[in-house]
């Protein structure tokens, strides 16, 4: 399998996160993958958005979890783009996504969409949450999934092999060629994140990862020179 590059939220170093502007700008640029995030809006809708609260990235304020879709539609996100619907993503681009269920309730919801749509082959599910992994791998069998990690250590290859995820998604820096070993030796693949210099991208090359989440386009467009 090739190297993979992954829009982080889309491409969010150029274009507002988490928004179909971003999404389809991650497609332009030629990312193989587009990752996004999911929380549940109070009257059951998936919404694309990494924080709990809109209170970053959009004009509004308060949790997720206690607004309506439609009140959450009246919203900002950044250059008049709205909050997405995870619906709306898999119609507005073509590539593989990455799902990261950010809260653990989402795994249900999630799981119908994947099923009714067809979606298995085409999205991987991913979480911090270990729970989440093992939820949606119940509800759809066959789905991928991937466990993502910041503060971790080389347990964190036996948590990945409890919840049946056969690629690990970790923060570039605490990653060290120890762990990159070990996940080998279980049959895991290792992809780093965040990765938006050249310096760390050489990093990702020379410790062979399967590829790097990245915000920044030109990343993409380095890849070929440090193969």
């Amino acid at each position: 399998m090739s190297f993979l590059t992954i829009g982080h939220r889309g491409l969010m170093g150029v274009e507002p996160e988490n928004t179909l502007r971003s999404f389809v700008r991650a497609e332009r640029e030629g990312l193989d993958v587009v990752e996004l995030d999911l929380h549940l809006s109070k009257d059951g809708a998936l919404v694309v958005m990494h924080d709990a609260d809109v209170s970053r990235t959009t004009d509004g304020s308060g949790p997720i979890a206690e607004q309506t879709l439609a009140e959450l539609r009246e919203l900002d996100a950044g250059r008049g783009e709205r909050i997405p619907v995870f619906e709306e993503v898999v119609d507005a681009v073509r590539a593989p996504l990455q799902a990261e269920i950010k809260d653990v309730a989402a795994a249900r919801a999630l799981a119908e969409v994947l099923r009714a749509r067809d979606l298995i082959g085409r999205v991987e599910v991913i979480s911090f949450h270990d729970e989440a992994l093992a939820a949606i791998r119940t509800l759809v069998p066959g789905v991928r999934t991937a466990l993502v990690a910041s503060r971790y250590g080389l347990d964190v290859v036996d948590r990945a092999q409890a919840v049946g995820a056969p690629l690990l998604s970790l923060n570039i820096r605490r990653l060290t060629l120890e762990l990159v070993e070990r996940a080998r030796a279980a049959q895991l693949r290792v992809v780093a994140w965040t990765v938006n210099t050249h310096d760390q991208l050489r990093i990702a090359r020379g410790l062979g990862l399967d590829g790097v989440v990245t915000d920044q386009p030109e990343i993409r467009r380095a890849v070929r020179f440090t193969a």
